[in-house]
């Protein structure tokens, strides 16, 4: 169930992610957070073969299926709540995926700029 009360980065309400494959540190297809949510799962991210195998490569095989934690694997195209730290880290190594604003959680911004997610966006807004 998404949070009413949920923003995104723009401070509009959250949007919802993916829900084919269901993602979410919830796994109900909004990037919600809480103080259980230790990776901070905020960011909604669009995977690409470049940021799939970057992760692997950083010991987080994103593409492999794990199906006792409800995960179906992913591939190119599929969008993910990403954990910010690992957005950040592919944004250092030139392989961030790109972010979808509206259904990325204001939390991120407690780990990357606005002006970071809105240059990687694929639904891009004019900053004031």
């Amino acid at each position: 169930m998404t949070d009413p009360e949920a923003r995104n980065v723009l401070g509009e309400p959250l949007e919802p992610c993916s829900t084919d494959p269901m993602t979410g540190f919830f796994r109900d297809g909004c990037c919600r957070t809480d103080e259980h949510d230790h990776g901070s799962h905020t960011v909604c991210a669009v995977m690409t073969d470049a940021f799939l195998s970057f992760s692997r490569s950083r010991g987080n095989d994103l593409v492999t299926p794990v199906p006792a934690f409800r995960f179906p694997g992913l591939k190119p195209g599929d969008r993910w709540c990403l954990c910010v730290s690992r957005w950040r880290e592919a944004l250092a190594a030139g392989v961030a995926p790109p972010v979808v604003l509206r259904s990325t959680h204001l939390r991120a911004l407690d780990v990357v700029t606005l002006a970071q997610l809105v240059e990687h966006a694929l639904d891009p807004v004019a900053l004031a």
